[in-house]
């Protein structure tokens, strides 16, 4: 979820004064190390994790939103890599939702479906995998996550299968506060600027403190749509992938040479057309979801970007005390049974959900 707002630079996580607003909406480790620095020893799995200096804890909730409103080299151990299968076509598909920071439990919900084994390496042989974007911010170990996932995009390949990922607007917003930091952007609605809003959205020091130039590639690489097995797989509930090409190669060819040409406005709109959200939740939804299948191909939609709480109308407002978090069971099939939604809402206390599709009926 993403909105903007001033901040000095000497000041990490302090309110601030908004002059304009959003729609709310590695060196190499394992997937246990909780980002400990160079020398430090990782916990161990049953003692219970301390945050790292650097780590700011946000609120496990949401803002209220209103309706209407290339590769990389990665050196893997030989060892920790099972052999590839015989050819026998393609392995069952999953799709993980929003991880925002939080790698313990992406890592128990990968342990859960069978897909990484108690060491953390990938155990699914062909097994396919796509992540919806949206790996850092709010949780305490966004690098961890892209670390995991790096990690095992490669096992995954060498088992003879694969570990991908889209890019949500939280890479974004990574991208632009680390290339752009306070330098003023048009937002639109006033003075804007990419650290600002980052900071403002859960934007973590330990993280940006820990970011390297093999990340920012990696991001700065990742494509905005894919269709796989029927599946049209976007990051954000919006129809506003369409702005970039009427063609899924158009769109992620657009938006990779639009984060190459590095000028701060056109990222910032990106970004801003990527925080877009709800399209296909009230009356016209099943069209618009129809509008993206038509061009892109699929016959249905799965997205990640809005919690499944926020699309149900299950969260009020984040002063709510009494709440004791969502109850998020599963995906959320909407929009006339075109639209499967998939941000299970981690940061509110909801669920990362780690999905095989195709869904059963």
């Amino acid at each position: 979820m993403t909105q903007g707002a001033g901040q000095g630079p000497e000041v990490e996580r302090t309110a601030t004064l908004r002059d304009f607003r959003v729609p709310a909406y590695v060196n190499e480790t394992g997937p246990f190390d909780h980002g400990t620095l160079p020398g430090d020893a990782a916990p161990p799995l049953d003692e219970p994790l301390e945050h790292p200096d650097g780590y700011t804890p946000t609120q496990r909730d949401l803002p209220v939103i209103n309706r209407r409103g290339d590769t990389l080299q990665v050196v893997v151990d030989p060892a920790t890599v099972q052999a590839p299968l015989p050819a026998t076509g393609p392995g069952p598909l999953f799709v993980v939702g929003d991880v925002h920071g939080y790698l313990d439990e992406l890592v128990a919900a990968l342990q859960e479906k069978g897909l990484i084994d108690d060491s953390g390496n990938w155990c699914a042989g062909t097994a396919r995998l796509w992540f919806l974007g949206d790996f850092t911010d709010r949780g305490p170990d966004g690098i961890g996550v892209i670390d995991l996932v790096m990690r095992l995009s490669a096992e995954a390949a060498a088992a003879g299968g694969y570990c991908k990922a889209l890019m949500g607007n939280h890479e974004l917003l990574l991208l632009g506060a680390k290339r752009f930091g306070d330098t003023p952007v048009n937002s639109g609605a006033g003075t804007a600027t990419f650290q600002a809003a980052w900071l403002l959205n859960g934007g973590q020091k330990y993280d940006m403190d820990r970011l390297q130039d093999h990340h920012l590639q990696w991001m700065a690489r990742l494509d905005a749509v894919e269709e796989v097995d029927g599946h049209l797989l976007v990051h954000s509930d919006t129809t506003a992938y369409l702005d970039y090409g009427d063609s899924i190669e158009a769109v992620n060819d657009t938006v990779r040479e639009t984060i190459t040409r590095n000028d701060a406005d056109e990222v910032w709109d990106l970004f801003r057309k990527f925080t877009k959200r709800f399209s296909f939740r009230d009356e016209g939804g099943a069209d618009a979801v129809r509008s993206l299948l038509d061009t892109y191909g699929g016959t249905r939609i799965v997205h990640g970007h809005s919690p499944i709480p926020y699309l149900l109308g299950e969260v009020g407002s984040e002063e709510d005390e009494d709440n004791d978090g969502p109850h998020v069971a599963g995906p959320h099939v909407y929009a006339d049974g075109l639209a499967i939604a998939m941000d299970g809402g981690v940061t509110m206390a909801g669920k990362l959900l780690v999905q095989q599709l195709p869904l059963e009926s």
